[in-house]
Protein backbone atom coordinates (compact mmCIF):
# COMPACT_ATOMS: atom_id res chain seq x y z
CA UNK A 1 0.00 0.00 0.00
CA UNK A 2 2.61 2.48 0.72
CA UNK A 3 4.38 2.11 -2.54
CA UNK A 4 0.85 2.59 -4.40
CA UNK A 5 1.09 5.91 -2.04
CA UNK A 6 3.76 6.95 -3.39
CA UNK A 7 3.36 6.29 -7.36
CA UNK A 8 0.63 8.25 -6.86
CA UNK A 9 2.45 11.04 -5.06
CA UNK A 10 4.61 11.35 -7.68
CA UNK A 11 2.32 11.18 -10.78
CA UNK A 12 0.72 13.77 -8.67
CA UNK A 13 3.64 15.98 -8.79
CA UNK A 14 4.71 15.12 -11.82
CA UNK A 15 0.82 15.81 -13.10
CA UNK A 16 1.48 19.43 -10.98
CA UNK A 17 4.63 21.07 -12.94
CA UNK A 18 3.03 19.90 -16.43
CA UNK A 19 -0.24 21.74 -15.79
CA UNK A 20 1.41 24.33 -13.59
CA UNK A 21 3.65 25.61 -16.84
CA UNK A 22 1.04 26.53 -19.29
CA UNK A 23 -0.85 28.52 -16.72
CA UNK A 24 2.84 30.00 -15.44
CA UNK A 25 3.59 31.50 -18.98
CA UNK A 26 0.00 32.88 -19.24
CA UNK A 27 -1.93 30.37 -21.64
CA UNK A 28 -5.43 29.13 -20.57
CA UNK A 29 -5.00 25.54 -20.25
CA UNK A 30 -9.10 24.36 -20.33
CA UNK A 31 -11.53 27.29 -21.33
CA UNK A 32 -13.62 26.47 -24.35
CA UNK A 33 -13.67 28.70 -27.40
CA UNK A 34 -16.54 30.25 -28.02
CA UNK A 35 -16.73 28.77 -31.36
CA UNK A 36 -16.84 25.55 -29.98
CA UNK A 37 -20.19 26.17 -28.01
CA UNK A 38 -23.37 26.07 -29.14
CA UNK A 39 -26.18 27.52 -27.41
CA UNK A 40 -26.58 30.91 -24.59
CA UNK A 41 -26.86 28.06 -21.75
CA UNK A 42 -23.23 26.61 -23.61
CA UNK A 43 -21.60 29.80 -23.01
CA UNK A 44 -21.16 30.01 -19.25
CA UNK A 45 -19.93 26.15 -19.41
CA UNK A 46 -17.54 23.95 -20.82
CA UNK A 47 -19.08 21.97 -23.64
CA UNK A 48 -18.50 18.54 -21.79
CA UNK A 49 -20.43 20.25 -18.82
CA UNK A 50 -22.35 17.22 -16.29
CA UNK A 51 -24.14 17.15 -13.25
CA UNK A 52 -21.70 17.93 -10.10
CA UNK A 53 -21.51 15.08 -7.85
CA UNK A 54 -23.12 17.56 -5.01
CA UNK A 55 -24.74 14.21 -2.86
CA UNK A 56 -22.21 14.37 -0.03
CA UNK A 57 -21.53 16.21 3.39
CA UNK A 58 -18.07 16.95 4.43
CA UNK A 59 -16.93 18.41 7.47
CA UNK A 60 -15.44 21.50 7.97
CA UNK A 61 -12.21 22.31 10.34
CA UNK A 62 -14.41 22.91 13.40
CA UNK A 63 -16.21 19.66 12.54
CA UNK A 64 -19.45 21.28 11.30
CA UNK A 65 -21.13 19.14 8.48
CA UNK A 66 -21.15 20.86 5.22
CA UNK A 67 -24.25 19.57 3.00
CA UNK A 68 -22.94 20.43 -0.52
CA UNK A 69 -26.56 19.53 -2.18
CA UNK A 70 -27.74 21.82 0.16
CA UNK A 71 -25.82 24.49 -1.96
CA UNK A 72 -27.73 24.13 -5.12
CA UNK A 73 -29.23 27.31 -5.97
CA UNK A 74 -25.52 28.84 -5.42
CA UNK A 75 -22.70 29.52 -7.54
CA UNK A 76 -20.11 27.29 -6.25
CA UNK A 77 -16.38 27.67 -6.26
CA UNK A 78 -14.59 24.37 -4.75
CA UNK A 79 -10.72 24.52 -4.73
CA UNK A 80 -8.81 21.14 -3.73
CA UNK A 81 -5.90 22.28 -2.12
CA UNK A 82 -2.92 21.42 0.60
CA UNK A 83 -1.21 23.65 3.05
CA UNK A 84 2.19 22.82 1.78
CA UNK A 85 1.10 23.93 -2.41
CA UNK A 86 2.56 26.81 -3.01
CA UNK A 87 0.86 27.67 -6.08
CA UNK A 88 -2.63 26.96 -3.88
CA UNK A 89 -0.58 30.11 -1.63
CA UNK A 90 -0.86 32.44 -4.53
CA UNK A 91 -4.61 31.37 -5.53
CA UNK A 92 -6.17 31.74 -1.71
CA UNK A 93 -6.07 35.45 -1.34
CA UNK A 94 -8.14 35.55 -4.60
CA UNK A 95 -10.81 33.42 -3.09
CA UNK A 96 -10.64 35.20 -0.02
CA UNK A 97 -11.48 38.25 -1.44
CA UNK A 98 -14.05 36.79 -4.23
CA UNK A 99 -16.06 35.25 -1.51
CA UNK A 100 -16.11 38.91 0.01
CA UNK A 101 -17.56 40.62 -3.22
CA UNK A 102 -19.69 38.00 -3.92
CA UNK A 103 -21.08 36.25 -1.11
CA UNK A 104 -24.37 38.16 -1.56
CA UNK A 105 -24.94 37.88 -5.13
CA UNK A 106 -24.89 33.67 -4.51
CA UNK A 107 -21.43 32.55 -4.76
CA UNK A 108 -19.98 30.05 -2.35
CA UNK A 109 -16.36 29.06 -1.93
CA UNK A 110 -15.82 25.99 -0.17
CA UNK A 111 -11.93 25.02 0.10
CA UNK A 112 -10.90 21.17 0.70
CA UNK A 113 -7.61 20.29 1.99
CA UNK A 114 -6.98 17.16 0.43
CA UNK A 115 -3.91 15.78 2.79
CA UNK A 116 -4.21 17.67 5.98
CA UNK A 117 -5.58 16.99 9.92
CA UNK A 118 -7.90 20.01 10.91
CA UNK A 119 -4.96 21.03 13.08
CA UNK A 120 -2.79 21.77 10.30
CA UNK A 121 -5.80 23.32 8.87
CA UNK A 122 -6.79 25.98 11.49
CA UNK A 123 -2.98 27.83 11.64
CA UNK A 124 -3.25 28.07 7.81
CA UNK A 125 -6.63 29.57 7.24
CA UNK A 126 -6.12 32.06 10.35
CA UNK A 127 -2.76 33.30 8.60
CA UNK A 128 -4.62 33.64 5.12
CA UNK A 129 -7.57 35.19 6.69
CA UNK A 130 -9.65 32.45 5.09
CA UNK A 131 -13.35 33.63 5.25
CA UNK A 132 -14.90 30.34 3.75
CA UNK A 133 -15.13 26.78 4.75
CA UNK A 134 -12.03 24.82 4.78
CA UNK A 135 -13.38 21.32 4.38
CA UNK A 136 -11.11 18.10 5.49
CA UNK A 137 -10.62 15.84 2.70
CA UNK A 138 -8.50 13.77 4.80
CA UNK A 139 -9.65 10.30 4.39
CA UNK A 140 -12.20 11.30 1.94
CA UNK A 141 -11.12 9.58 -1.16
CA UNK A 142 -14.73 9.06 -2.30
CA UNK A 143 -15.20 12.75 -2.78
CA UNK A 144 -12.57 13.56 -4.31
CA UNK A 145 -12.44 10.63 -6.56
CA UNK A 146 -16.48 11.89 -7.41
CA UNK A 147 -14.28 14.86 -8.79
CA UNK A 148 -11.16 13.32 -10.08
CA UNK A 149 -8.96 11.53 -9.91
CA UNK A 150 -6.89 14.45 -8.73
CA UNK A 151 -3.64 14.33 -9.71
CA UNK A 152 -2.06 17.33 -8.87
CA UNK A 153 -2.91 20.42 -6.41
CA UNK A 154 -4.82 23.50 -7.07
CA UNK A 155 -7.64 22.22 -8.69
CA UNK A 156 -10.70 24.43 -8.83
CA UNK A 157 -14.26 23.48 -10.08
CA UNK A 158 -16.90 26.18 -10.96
CA UNK A 159 -20.22 24.75 -10.65
CA UNK A 160 -23.70 26.79 -11.36
CA UNK A 161 -26.74 27.67 -9.68
CA UNK A 162 -28.49 24.39 -11.31
CA UNK A 163 -25.73 21.88 -10.21
CA UNK A 164 -23.65 21.62 -13.31
CA UNK A 165 -20.51 21.14 -12.98
CA UNK A 166 -18.92 23.88 -15.48
CA UNK A 167 -15.68 24.44 -15.27
CA UNK A 168 -12.21 22.94 -14.10
CA UNK A 169 -8.75 24.28 -13.62
CA UNK A 170 -6.34 22.15 -13.34
CA UNK A 171 -3.37 23.68 -11.38
CA UNK A 172 -2.67 27.59 -10.67
CA UNK A 173 -5.17 29.80 -12.81
CA UNK A 174 -4.68 33.32 -12.96
CA UNK A 175 -6.87 36.20 -11.47
CA UNK A 176 -8.43 36.89 -14.54
CA UNK A 177 -9.34 33.51 -15.19
CA UNK A 178 -11.10 32.93 -12.08
CA UNK A 179 -12.96 36.31 -12.29
CA UNK A 180 -14.03 35.46 -15.70
CA UNK A 181 -15.83 32.03 -14.61
CA UNK A 182 -17.49 33.93 -11.90
CA UNK A 183 -18.95 36.68 -13.75
CA UNK A 184 -20.16 34.13 -16.32
CA UNK A 185 -21.50 31.91 -13.39
CA UNK A 186 -23.31 34.90 -11.41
Amino acid sequence: MTSRRWIVAVGAALALVFLTLPAARGVTVLPVSPFERGTAQDARCDADAKPAPLDFTLRDIDGNPVNLAALKGSVILLNFWATWCGPCKIEIPWFVEFQRQYKDDGLVVLGLSVDDTPEQIRPFAAEFRVNYPMLVGLGREDFQEAYGPVWGLPVTFFIDREGTLCRTHLGIGTREEFQRDIDSLL
